[in-house]
């Protein structure tokens, strides 16, 4: 490793990114559900303002683990430069990623029909099968056994539907 390669923890730079990418869509996913279940009343906008809200927590929580990133472990073991800070954000860009099909799906919404709490439970719905399709791609890409990313979907699953249970218990 050159003094201007980031340091890597646990395998090579690229088996860190993909595991990385795996983890923050995973994430996204699970933050974009939570989003959606927090959202609520919303204003006289209400589809747009969801939109707008799903896209900027998955910038704002990337933000925050672009930071963690830099200024946690990295900064003990290496000094910041421009390909640092590029790769860092480069690393955690899935958590934006999974806020867009949530996203995207209030956005088509209208051409479905939905109403607001339609076009919410489809975007928890996208969210959730986000979440599980991540998990899945993450155990697929370690090369787990069927049987394992099988359990891995299950869980996730299990967990998207524990936050769907939040929403029918706050009935928004």
């Amino acid at each position: 490793m050159s003094t201007t390669d980031p340091p890597t923890v646990r395998g090579t730079d690229s088996e860190r990114r993909a595991r990385a990418d795996y983890t923050g869509g995973v994430y996204g996913s699970m933050l974009a559900a939570s989003v959606v279940i927090g959202a609520g009343t919303l204003g006289s906008f209400p589809r747009l303002e969801l939109v707008v809200l799903l896209l900027l927590t998955g910038v704002a929580f990337w933000i925050a683990h672009v930071h963690a990133q830099l200024f946690g472990a990295r900064l003990a073991q290496q000094p910041l430069d421009r390909h640092v800070v590029f790769h860092a954000c480069r690393e955690e860009w899935p958590i934006v990623k999974a806020a867009v099909p949530p996203a995207a799906a209030v956005a088509v919404s209208p051409l479905l029909g939905l109403d607001v709490q339609g076009a919410l439970w489809l975007a928890l719905s996208v969210a959730v099968a986000g979440q599980v399709a991540w998990s899945m791609a993450a155990a697929r890409h370690a090369h787990a056994t069927w049987r394992l990313v099988a359990v891995t979907a299950s869980v996730n699953l299990l967990l998207g539907l524990l936050i769907i249970s939040f929403k029918v218990f706050l009935k928004h």
